[in-house]
């Protein structure tokens, strides 16, 4: 199939509202406080096998009623600080027959009320042997010269901590399509490797939510949801806004796509660079896996120093990138200097337009006198395009990766002008700079058919997600390489150097 490049983002998907879905899973306990009282306002409902004690009869009494005196105190310090991070520590709840259960809570603080998320102590590791998985990974993560080997390395140290069957490197591109750049799994899950999920299998809310919360855990899509009571919260008469609990509810249909991967447990851990998110490690495993509260928060801590490592290796290739482009850039422009001519100065030398723009041809009219390097359109449709360009009143870079999108025309040279960079110089004389990149004819490998990420039902309101992740072949046509904001800027400074020099040299 041949067609452009498509934005596969769902609206539909990115409205749902999941930070309100009002129900936690049943591995861990919430509570809702009065933030000067500590009395429960709201709990879910599955709090009596904790407390032994009704949802009911749980509302307006303490949390100080059901934990040691300092314990209360240091939770009241806590406050006092004024940290809104979500901090864990330890509680030793006492239920209605005075047995005690070690506790790890994490502290929510609100505005109006406090949320205390619980799960009960189990399997706990030793600290010493927390400390030896995380050096280990982080040794392995420190090697990384590349950003796809720092993916390697973690997700292969990942697997080997915490026995999933399968975890993945899961990268964003421009329009949020995700593509599993590394992959290691054992063979009773189905590999991904290389294929591309529609932006719409996690859509702009559920991204959102990774900026609030480090990782999402699963430990079954079979558990039963658990509701809270009462089902609106007293304080803000509204359904409580979930957003940064790892206790948060999961939409049904999602529940139906981890089924649909044939999986029954996941976890997903976000990767931040430069404040964005860039990516996710995706976990699956065949059977219900539950991990405890020590092991997420490795999971946690190495998602921070895998995000900062790619951060390192970008800006790293980013200063590089950007080193060259300046260094080519500062022999255009003595060129130019020495030519007095912006034409001879970027045409006539080595190195030349090209190799600062990595274009496959150039064409530069100045004085009405068109002048080409490399592969470019014909005299014609270069011409045509000048005219185009002047009726837009473009008088600032302008780069496209896709040109017959937006000017018919350039359906006459998509092999030599898929993509332009133009630098305007004179619009009002037709001087024009003008880089052009050829078609790149591009195979993405989609994990199932991106047209099919929601099925409704007939009657418009039930509906479900995709049921295949068969390779679903989707070629990419009439589209060069993307110009990078670098090369933007770069010819932004070479515009305001010829505005700068022309009059003074090349229009007299």
């Amino acid at each position: 199939m041949n067609i452009e490049a498509k934005n596969y983002d769902s609206e539909f998907c990115g409205s749902l509202p999941l930070h309100n879905i009002n129900l936690i899973q049943p591995y861990g306990y919430l509570m809702v406080l009065d933030r000067d009282t500590l009395s429960v306002i709201q709990v879910g409902e599955n709090i009596e096998a904790l407390l032994g004690i009704s949802p009911q009869n749980l509302i307006n009494n303490s949390l100080s009623n059901f934990i040691p005196l300092s314990e209360t105190e240091l939770l009241k310090t806590r406050l006092s600080s004024n940290i809104t991070d979500a901090i864990p520590f330890h509680l030793t709840i006492k239920d209605k027959q005075e047995q005690t259960r070690p506790c790890i809570a994490i502290l929510h603080a609100k505005l109006e009320f406090l949320i205390l998320e619980m799960e009960e102590v189990s399997g706990k590791k030793a600290f010493v042997d927390v400390i030896q998985d995380l050096k280990f990974a982080m040794a392995a993560i420190d090697q990384a010269g590349t950003v796809q080997e720092a993916c390697e390395f973690s997700i292969s140290e990942l697997k080997k901590f915490s026995g999933f069957n399968k975890i993945m490197m899961y990268k964003f591109d421009e329009n949020w399509n995700g593509t599993v750049i590394a992959e290691v799994s054992d063979e009773r899950l189905e590999p991904y490797i290389g294929l591309t999920f529609p932006a719409s299998d996690i859509p702009k809310q559920a991204r959102d939510l990774y900026l609030k919360n480090p990782y999402r855990l699963i430990p079954s899509r079979l558990y039963t949801p658990v509701r809270l009571y009462p089902v609106r919260n007293p304080v803000s008469n509204s359904f409580l806004d979930l957003s940064d609990c790892n206790l948060r509810g999961v939409p049904s249909v999602h529940l139906e796509y981890l089924g649909n991967m044939d999986v029954m447990a996941s976890m997903s851990t976000r990767i931040i660079v430069r404040d964005k998110l860039w990516g996710l490690i995706s976990c699956h495993h065949h059977t219900e896996k539950m991990l405890n509260y020590e092991e997420r928060a490795v999971f946690e801590l190495l998602s921070s120093i895998i995000s900062t490592k790619i951060t390192s290796i970008e800006t790293k290739d980013k200063f590089d990138f950007r080193n060259a482009l300046r260094q080519t850039r500062g022999k255009l422009l003595e060129y130019i200097y020495t030519d007095k001519s912006f034409a001879r100065g970027l045409l006539n030398h080595e190195p030349n337009i090209l190799n600062l723009l990595s274009a496959g041809g150039a064409a530069v009219i100045e004085n009405g006198v068109l002048s080409t390097i490399g592969a470019v359109p014909k005299e014609d449709d270069i011409r045509n395009l000048i005219l185009w360009l002047q009726n837009k009143g473009i008088d600032r870079v302008y780069a496209e990766s896709n040109l017959s999108d937006k000017y018919d025309h350039a359906e006459n040279y998509i092999d030599t002008g898929s993509g332009v960079l133009v630098i305007p110089v004179d619009i009002r004389r037709g001087d024009y700079i003008i880089a052009f990149r050829h078609e790149v004819i591009r195979t993405v490998n989609w994990g199932g058919n991106p047209e099919e990420a929601i099925n409704f039902e007939p009657d418009g309101k039930k509906y479900h997600p995709r049921n295949s992740f068969r390779l679903w072949k989707e070629t990419l046509v009439k589209t060069s390489e993307p110009w990078h904001s670098d090369e933007l800027a770069i010819a932004e400074e070479i515009r305001n150097f010829i505005f700068e020099f022309s009059s003074k040299y090349i229009h007299n």
